[in-house]
């Protein structure tokens, strides 16, 4: 049986590229961390509600993508440049200088739209992939006594969506068992919301049963350690986010 790497081995790794690829504002830097992430994920992801992080991370990040660039093309700062097209201008106060709705849309203010669009994409499916490949109850026994209670909710927040979409799933899939058509997403709305409140009850109660709250202190049941293989990962991730700052 291979041995699990430490949980914040990868979150390390991915924390690094996305300094770097902040630092670097540079699409080529945005493209390889992104190919280098999938590969982790295709490689290491887990078997939990969360191991698709960084599928809808990605999906997220198109969407992010595209409201940008309608943005950066309906409203933006001039940019002088090649003009692809013109839209209808729509002449604001003059309290308000330097913006402009509409008017002539060049290259260079589309690409530096797209540009924008793609740092912050790739930011945030870096840490969704770090989502996908780290369970986050294994992540939260690591983290110190001081910031345990914080990383709960956390914790909690960040497994909330993951599961969501995994409910989701298998409502529809239940549905379409027992009518064989596609269901509305009225029809899973309910369900949905029964299901998580069901959730969240089980959860207060599995909290207050095991006295959440009540003692500052933390106690281990075993220390999870750093293996040769954690170390060299991590500095194979921050070595690739210093040699992207310096291109």
């Amino acid at each position: 049986m291979v041995k699990p790497f430490h949980p914040l081995t990868f979150w390390s790794i991915f924390t690094a590229l996305a300094v770097g690829v902040v630092l670097s504002d540079s699409a080529i830097a945005a493209v390889i961390a992104l190919g280098g992430a999938a590969f982790i994920v295709l490689r290491f992801r887990g078997d939990g509600p969360w191991r698709n992080s960084f599928k809808w991370s990605l999906i997220a990040g198109l969407y992010l993508i595209t409201i940008r660039a309608i943005a950066g093309i309906i409203i933006g700062v001039p940019r002088v440049g090649e003009t692809l097209f013109t839209l209808p201008r729509i002449y604001l106060p003059s309290w308000m200088p330097g913006i402009r709705i509409g008017g002539p849309v060049t290259w260079e203010r589309l690409s530096f739209s797209l540009h924008e669009g793609l740092i912050i994409a790739t930011v945030i499916a870096l840490f969704g992939a770090a989502n996908s490949v780290t369970s986050p109850h294994k992540l939260l026994r690591v983290l110190p006594t001081r910031a345990y209670q914080l990383a709960v909710t956390l914790t909690i927040a960040t497994s909330v969506f993951p599961q969501l979409i995994a409910s989701i799933a298998r409502i529809r899939q239940a549905q379409f068992l027992r009518s064989g058509r596609k269901p509305r997403i009225s029809r899973v709305a309910i369900p949905l919301l029964e299901e998580s409140l069901g959730k969240a009850v089980a959860l207060a109660e599995s909290m207050e049963a095991r006295g959440f709250g009540q003692s500052i202190s933390q106690s281990r049941y075993r220390p999870v350690r750093y293996a040769n293989r954690d170390v060299v990962l991590m500095l194979v991730g921050f070595i690739s986010a210093g040699v992207m700052v310096a291109l």
